[in-house]
């Protein structure tokens, strides 16, 4: 006979207790994102445990009233809803291999952390064999985010266990979205992330660029804050279903033909300034190349 599935809502438990109701909530690692994280669990109505490598980073968190776990097992005592909050792959799995030897079935384990793209299944799968949920969590939105509780958190798993994590993360997320199965979280972050640290190689081209021209930078910055803020930034143009081609007869295709004209020509004129001010601009010649099939209607 087959056994049940633990992990579908509304299956026969066989030791699996259901996952819906509200929990102790766990959380592991207090690092400059993860303490803003927990403070905002500190009257979290089933309680907050909290664990960290580094005695000193738990010490606000027990004259606030909260308990203190030595070790991840310590939490998993405790808790069975737990953030793992750590910095690489390698510290991930030591805290859910310790998190395992003492985790009740059914507990939740969200993984926040940006790690390599397979470990989130694999972690999931060796705690599938405790009965135990594993979620990938990453959260985009840096210290600002965590300490006004406006992250964005992409989860990876289970529509039940992602039930159970819904509210407790609401405390320090405006954004809780359900992106796929477990592993599709942290892909989304890594194209997420990709987006961020790509920018930030064109905007140190910009300033080479402006610099060399004698335009104020701070200035420079101000204007470029206040223009993505109107805009929406580079994420503006991320409003296609597909990244394939866009439809001749596609309602969106005259204004990203338009934008792409657009973008060709400053981008030329930006080489041009290059060029003419002896600055090499490789972030700028690679967009030139690639901005039309960026933005879904490449030159035929």
């Amino acid at each position: 006979m087959t056994s049940p599935d633990p992990f579908v809502p509304g299956a026969a438990t066989d030791g699996y207790p259901s996952i819906s109701a509200p929990r102790t909530v766990g959380f592991i690692g207090l690092g400059q994102i993860g303490t803003p994280m927990a403070n905002r669990l500190l009257d979290w109505p089933g309680g907050l445990v909290v664990c960290d490598a580094v005695a000193a980073a738990t010490e606000p968190f027990a004259a606030a009233g909260v308990e203190v776990a030595a070790t991840p097992a310590g939490v998993a005592e405790r808790a069975t809803v737990i953030s793992v909050m750590v910095r690489d792959d390698a510290q991930v799995a030591e805290v859910v291999d310790g998190i395992l030897t003492a985790a009740t079935p059914g507990t939740v384990i969200a993984v926040h952390s940006t790690v390599k793209a397979g470990t989130p299944a694999r972690l999931a799968a060796l705690s599938a064999e405790h009965g135990v949920h594993l979620l990938d969590a990453p959260v985009s939105g840096g210290f600002i985010g965590a300490h006004d509780g406006t992250l964005a958190v992409l989860l990876g798993g289970t529509d039940e266990a992602v039930a159970a994590v819904r509210e407790p993360f609401g405390r320090f997320a405006s954004i809780v979205a359900h992106v796929g199965p477990v592993g599709a979280g942290t892909r989304a972050k890594l194209a997420r992330n990709l987006v961020t640290f790509a920018a930030y190689a064109a905007v140190g081209e910009a300033m080479r660029l402006a610099e060399a021209a004698g335009v104020d930078l701070q200035l420079l910055g101000d204007v470029i804050r206040h223009t993505d803020k109107v805009t929406g930034g580079p994420g503006s143009i991320l409003v296609r279903r597909s990244a394939a081609r866009l439809p001749d007869d596609d309602g969106m295709r005259a204004i990203f033909t338009h934008t792409r004209e657009l973008g060709e020509k400053d981008l030329d004129l930006a080489l041009a300034l290059g060029e003419e001010l002896g600055v090499e601009l490789p972030v700028a010649t690679l967009a030139r190349i690639q901005l039309a099939a960026a933005l879904g209607v490449p030159h035929d």
